[in-house]
């Protein structure tokens, strides 16, 4: 063996106990106050985590495995791993047993399509600390892949024309991505976040709010036969974090409040910055959006998550099997 595909995702604790070690995971050691740990352990039990380990495994982790089995089904005899940068299966330890298996080039696809510092770029430093020796062809971002747009549009499309149908009138689509901090995307700060002293700093913008913004208008364009117009779609950050400082938007929050304003009676929303479910889809969507849905008068729909979409998975295919970009050897 001597090259493998490598699905790179966020990471998820697989019980309720595990919650505040993974958030300092998440915030780089920096413990998170009792009341937020308590709060995002509530969170994930109302998704179906629990308190002991043997049960159904989370979300991420049961639908990136699946989506990483899938393509590997797709691809001639090619290998795909899986790894996470703030769980087990942790990426340096992947990265290991790929070594132990023989991998010399490691094809790395982030599980999030839109390129932003404080994702994707930080997988990438996770896994070239890990890949001493190795080939990495890193894939930065595939936002504006026609699969993956396509696969979107097919989850999409039949909510919408039944929301639409309810409400009698064009239902407006709300695409959302989840929100990073403004200084990461002002000034480049993520992209040094835990990196050796003397680390450059990068001046230029980060890519993330044009790329996600890119996906959604693709995804809309989708949908313009079926008669979603320019005016009928609107886009917001979402899962601000509780980290302090300010985060960007428009939130979804005060887009729906503003919808409402309009005059709308309902809205559908699709994720555009994930690729399955988790709990910034089953609880920030499903459960606390819809709450505020309800208490404007709104009525919420939610196009389905791509988790086992088999356009997906081709998508992934053409991902991992592209010959660009090229391929970076780590020190």
């Amino acid at each position: 063996m001597s090259r493998a595909v490598l699905l790179l995702a966020h990471g998820t604790p697989n019980v309720l106990g595990e919650m505040a070690e993974y958030l300092g995971k998440v915030t780089g050691g920096r413990p998170m106050p009792e009341a937020v740990v308590e709060e995002l352990k509530h969170r994930y039990a109302l998704i179906g985590l629990g308190e002991t380990p043997g049960g159904e495994p989370p979300p991420l982790t049961k639908w990136t495995v699946a989506q990483g089995r899938a393509l590997e089904r797709m691809l001639d005899g090619t290998p795909v791993y899986i790894a996470m940068r703030n769980w087990s299966p942790y990426i340096a330890d992947v990265v290991e047993q790929m070594r132990a298996d023989g991998v010399t080039t490691i094809r790395a696809v982030c599980m999030a399509p839109q390129n932003s510092r404080t994702s994707v770029g930080l997988y990438r430093r996770a896994l070239m600390a890990a890949a001493n020796g190795m080939q990495v062809e890193f894939v930065a971002e595939w936002a504006d892949s026609s699969l993956l747009v396509r696969a979107f549009a097919e989850k999409l499309q039949p909510v919408w024309t039944r929301a639409s149908t309810e409400l009698g009138t064009t239902a407006p689509v709300l695409f959302t991505a989840h929100s990073v901090p403004c200084r990461t995307i002002m000034t480049g700060e993520a992209s040094v976040a835990g990196a050796r002293p003397g680390t450059p700093m990068q001046d230029t913008p980060d890519p993330y709010p044009v790329e996600a913004k890119r996906t959604a208008a693709l995804v809309a364009e989708q949908l313009k036969p079926a008669g979603l117009t320019g005016q009928d779609w609107y886009f917001a950050f979402q899962s601000q974090g509780v980290s302090g400082g300010p985060w960007i938007g428009p939130t979804v929050e005060e887009t729906l409040k503003a919808l409402r304003q309009e005059g709308h009676t309902g809205v559908v929303i699709q994720p555009v910055g994930f690729v399955c479910d988790h709990v910034e889809v089953l609880y920030d969507i499903d459960i606390a959006f819809k709450e505020l849905a309800d208490q404007l008068g709104l009525k919420l729909w939610r196009a389905e998550s791509l988790n086992d979409s088999p356009t997906l998975t081709k998508a992934l295919v053409e991902v991992a099997a592209s010959n660009q970009p090229a391929a970076i050897k780590a020190d």
